[in-house]
C-alpha cells in the first residue's frame, strides 16, 4: 500500500508544510503523554524511597486517570478547546505537567503527595492529549483517520516510553526517569507553540456554552461512535496497566527472569504499530468495519486470557500478550475519528474533551476492579472482567 500523507485544506497533498505539521504534533504527543506511565516504570524506586506498599501502585494509575477526567471535564465545560488557540492551550498544560511531574522526585513525599501529583499531571494531560486530536482536526479533512492514527500512535509509543527509559538507564537512579520525562514534555510543548499555529479547519467558538457537552449527544451517529469508544476504554487502560504484572505474574509462578520493563515498553509500544496501520486500511476497508474487527480481536484475547496467563508457555504467552497489544489500541483513532466527523465545527474540541472525560471514567472503575478481584480470584480468571467492555463497543456500534 503507497504511503499517502493525510491532507488539509489549501495545502498541496505532498507539501514540505505539510509534512511538517503531521511530524511535530505527532512528536510533541509522543513526547508530552510520557508523563502518563511514568510512575509505572519506577514502582521499585518509588515503593523503595517512600515506603509505598505494592496495593497503592494500581492507585497512582487511578489518581493520572482521576485527574484527567476531571481535567477533560472543566475543558467541557469550559469549552476551553473550541474558545482559545489550542496550539497556546497545549503548550502551557504541556509545561505545567512536566513541572508537576518533576514533584515526584521530592524527598518528603508520601503517598499522599504523590497521589496528588499524579492527579495534577492527570489534569494536565487533559489540555495535552485530546487537545492534540482537536489541532489534527483543525488540520485534516480527508483521512482523519490516517492523521489520527499517527496521533495516537504516539500517544501509545509515549505511554510505553518510560519502560524503555527504565531499560537504558539500568544502574542509574530512578529518578532520571522522571527527568527524562518531565524534559521530552516540555519540548512537546515548546515545539507546538512555535511551529503549528491555528489550523485552517478551526471554527472558534466566541462565547461559552455550558449545553454543548450535552448537545453533541443528540446526533444517533455521535452517539454511536462515543459509546463504542466508551466500551473500548473498559478493556484499553487496564489492559496497559496490568502488563507488568502479568508478566511478573508469569516470572513468579515459572521461576524465570524475563524482563518485565523490556517486554513491557515492547507490548505496549507494538499497539502505535496497530493505530497507524488500522488508519490506512480504513481508507479502503471504512472505519466502523476496521474498528469493529479491532474491537472483536480484543475482546477474543479477554475470553482466551485465562488460558494464556495461567498456562501458557513463555513464548505464546509473548505472542499473545502482542497481539493484545496491537488490537487494544488500533481502534482508537478510529473511534475518535468518527466522534470528530459527526461533531459540529465549533464544537470538536468539546466532543473530543467531553467523550475522554466519560472513557477514561470509565478506566478508574475498571482498573480499581481488577485490583480488587486479583486478591480474591485466581490471577489468571480477573481479566476476563473486560471482556464486557469489546461487546458493549460492538453492540454499540452496529445498533440501528
Amino acid at each position: 500500500m503507497a504511503f499517502r500523507i493525510p491532507t488539509f485544506s489549501g495545502i498541496p497533498q505532498n507539501s514540505f508544510l505539510m509534512k511538517k505539521i503531521l511530524s511535530i504534533i505527532v512528536l510533541a504527543q509522543f513526547f508530552c503523554t510520557s508523563l502518563w506511565f511514568a510512575t509505572n516504570a519506577v514502582i521499585l524506586g518509588l515503593s523503595q524511597d517512600f515506603e509505598i506498599k505494592a496495593e497503592n501502585m494500581s492507585d497512582l494509575t487511578s489518581a493520572v486517570q482521576f485527574g484527567f477526567i476531571t481535567g477533560t471535564l472543566l475543558f467541557a465545560l469550559t469549552n476551553i478547546a473550541d474558545r482559545f488557540p489550542p496550539s497556546k492551550v497545549f503548550f502551557w498544560c504541556a509545561l505545567f505537567g512536566a513541572l508537576a511531574n518533576l514533584g515526584l522526585i521530592l524527598d518528603f513525599n508520601v503517598l499522599s503527595s504523590l497521589l496528588l501529583i499524579r492527579f495534577l499531571v492527570g489534569l494536565l494531560l487533559a489540555g495535552i492529549y485530546p487537545v492534540g486530536m482537536k489541532i489534527a482536526a483543525d488540520y485534516f479533512n480527508k483521512e482523519l483517520g490516517t492523521a489520527l492514527g499517527y496521533l495516537v500512535g504516539a500517544l501509545v509509543l509515549g505511554t510505553a516510553l518510560p519502560h524503555f527509559i527504565k531499560v537504558v538507564t539500568i544502574g542509574f537512579e530512578w529518578k532520571l526517569v522522571i527527568y527524562a520525562t518531565s524534559g521530552l514534555a516540555f519540548l512537546g510543548g515548546l515545539s507546538i507553540l512555535l511551529f503549528v499555529p491555528d489550523g485552517p479547519n478551526r471554527a472558534a467558538r466566541t462565547k461559552l456554552n455550558l449545553s454543548a457537552i450535552v448537545d453533541v449527544f443528540k446526533a444517533k451517529p455521535f452517539r454511536a461512535a462515543a459509546f463504542g469508544y466508551f466500551g473500548h476504554m473498559w478493556e484499553l487502560y487496564t489492559f496497559w496497566a496490568f502488563v507488568p504484572v502479568i508478566l511478573t505474574f508469569h516470572n513468579n509462578t515459572n521461576s524465570i527472569s524475563l524482563n518485565v520493563s523490556l517486554w513491557s515498553f515492547i507490548i505496549i509500544a507494538i499497539g502505535g504499530l496497530g493505530c497507524v496501520l488500522g488508519g490506512y486500511l480504513s481508507i479502503n476497508k471504512g472505519i466502523k468495519t476496521i474498528a469493529a474487527i479491532a474491537l472483536s480481536i480484543s475482546g477474543l484475547c479477554c475470553l482466551i486470557s485465562p488460558l494464556m496467563i495461567g498456562y501458557a508457555s513463555t513464548p505464546l504467552l509473548l505472542l499473545f500478550l502482542l497481539i493484545w497489544g496491537i488490537t487494544v489500541i488500533t481502534d482508537s483513532p478510529l473511534f475518535s475519528t468518527l466522534v470528530a466527523t459527526n461533531a459540529a465545527s465549533e464544537s470538536k474540541g468539546t466532543a473530543l474533551t467531553i467523550v475522554n472525560c466519560i472513557g477514561f471514567s470509565l478506566t478508574i472503575v475498571s482498573i480499581q476492579l481488577l485490583q480488587s478481584l486479583s486478591t480474591v480470584l485466581p490471577f489468571y480468571l480477573v481479566f476476563l472482567l473486560l471482556l464486557p467492555g469489546p461487546i458493549f463497543g460492538l453492540v454499540s456500534l452496529y445498533r440501528k
